[in-house]
């Protein structure tokens, strides 16, 4: 009798298994890029089951219907925010050569936000002087503070930014602050505990729990890192509001952009439009979009990305300005995990003459992502792309430059994660002079960096492709 019901039992599972398999051999596919179908299809034939619990987790890069519907009502809650934005005076189409004339229209079409003229750059990559730059703006804002951070900790760094808002709070400036429910999750009650009793509203985003009437994906994380103080100064970029060596003694190296003009309307809309999605609240007062005449600086755009603009990838922007380069093509990124368009468009831009460099971290925060970012080395060294690893910290800025025309800079890496799964914000100047100052960063991070070479890359161990390569399996799942 026992071994009839054990029998039973093992017939039962093996026709379980089979029938994952056969059914996600079926649904897998669907709407998925042929690398992450491929990923998951391996995973479930491997192990089915845990594959099927894990795919009902995190399968479908999706947010839940509630909030899918909230998006749906941005257009009429930024509808005073579109009619400022849209003003003709300082609306401008970028003068590009014609081979990236058509990627930059992508960016609007993708994004929803025009070019508008006029806006003064800088651009901080001293990590103490982005906060000193900020503390000192929040110290003379007069109306409103936004902040939307991926990570806002209450260590050094972050209690001296607690104590400009507190102080701002108390002037009368109305503050608001929006972190990441997962990124800040050791850090947001203490902080919320610090700002919440001096005036500063806080709320967190995407919040996650087993008991959360609207609970989110663990995997689906807000990114973004942007701070607008009166609609008129805005800071996009890499940098989290925490202190430099926050991981392991290892220091960040970033790269924030300080802009004034017409764009801060762009960043302040990016800011009210998560506020509404994560409190249902409308910001539409007047004075968040104050009328900010061009001046005579850069044309430029912000574009938001993310589950919930399903067709506002950043990775479609860049594979497209890759293909309408001419002379070169610079990325820096912490993480390198391109899906195969990506790879494909660079490695044709470097065939057809095109000087296409790579600058990467070589000291690294995340084991797994770092060995599949190394498999694709030896395919880059191949096609005549230069390998560039940063060697003097850890190098967290996120850029690229695209000939002498175009500069992309902001939360996004050039992997997976953000092209599909994080909520991520880029800021793109169509600017000889903006571009200039990322070429002149950028030759600071080559003089800094040890250039890999195809000979002796090819020479390490047989386990380390071993497993970079099963790493390089997983990508489309990191």
């Amino acid at each position: 009798m026992i071994a009839l019901i054990s029998e039973a039992w093992a017939v039962g599972y093996v026709v379980a298994e089979w029938s994952i398999r056969l059914a996600m051999v079926a649904v897998v596919p669907m709407r998925r890029s042929p690398e992450a179908a491929r990923s998951w299809l391996i995973l479930v034939f491997l192990l089915p089951i845990p594959a099927l619990l894990i795919y009902l987790l995190i399968g479908r890069p999706t947010y839940p219907r509630w909030r899918r519907e909230r998006f749906l009502r941005l257009p009429a809650v930024l509808a005073a925010a579109s009619r400022e934005i849209s003003h003709s005076r300082y609306c401008r189409r970028p003068e590009l050569p014609a081979s990236l004339s058509g990627p930059a229209l992508l960016v609007e079409r993708l994004g929803q936000f025009p070019t508008v003229a006029g806006n003064d750059f800088e651009l901080l990559s001293g990590y103490d002087e982005v906060i000193d730059r900020m503390i000192a703006d929040i110290g003379a804002a007069q109306q409103t503070v936004h902040l939307l951070y991926y990570i806002f900790a209450d260590d050094e760094t972050g209690l001296r930014v607690i104590d400009a808002l507190q102080r701002a709070a108390k002037r009368q400036v109305k503050c608001r602050v929006l972190i990441d429910a997962i990124g800040s999750r050791r850090w947001a009650r203490r902080v919320a505990r610090l700002l919440i009793p001096a005036g500063v509203e806080v709320r967190l985003a995407l919040r996650v729990g087993l008991f959360h009437r609207r609970s989110a994906r663990a995997d689906l994380r807000n990114h973004r890192k942007i701070a607008v103080i009166d609609s008129r100064v805005g800071y996009l970029g890499s940098q989290n509001i925490i202190n430099a060596e926050f991981g392991g003694g290892i220091a960040n190296q970033e790269l924030v952009a300080r802009v004034v003009g017409p764009v801060t309307t762009e960043i302040q809309t990016v800011f009210i439009a998560d506020w509404f999605m994560e409190t249902n609240e409308k910001l539409a007062n007047p004075v968040l979009f104050p009328h900010n005449p061009p001046g005579g600086g850069a044309v430029a755009q912000v574009l938001p990305s993310g589950p919930d603009y399903p067709d506002a990838g950043i990775g479609h922007l860049i594979v497209s300005l890759v293909h309408g380069a001419r002379e070169r093509v610079i990325i820096t990124t912490p993480y390198f995990v391109p899906d195969e368009p990506l790879l494909q468009a660079l490695k044709t831009a470097a065939l057809r003459g095109v000087e296409v460099r790579l600058v990467v971290s070589n000291v690294t925060d995340q084991m797994l992502v770092n060995l599949a970012q190394r498999s694709f080395y030896s395919e880059l060294l191949h096609a005549g792309i230069q390998v560039h690893l940063y060697a003097q910290a850890f190098l967290h800025a996120k850029h690229i430059t695209f000939d002498d025309e175009i500069a992309i800079l902001g939360s996004s890496n050039v992997d997976i994660r953000s092209f599909v799964l994080n909520a991520e914000v880029s800021l793109i100047a169509f600017d000889k002079g903006v571009v200039e100052q990322l070429r002149r960063q950028q030759s600071r991070y080559f003089a800094s960096s040890n250039v890999l070479s195809l000979r002796e890359w090819e020479k390490r161990p047989v386990a380390s492709k071993l497993a970079e390569n099963l790493a390089r399996l997983a990508s489309p799942l990191l």
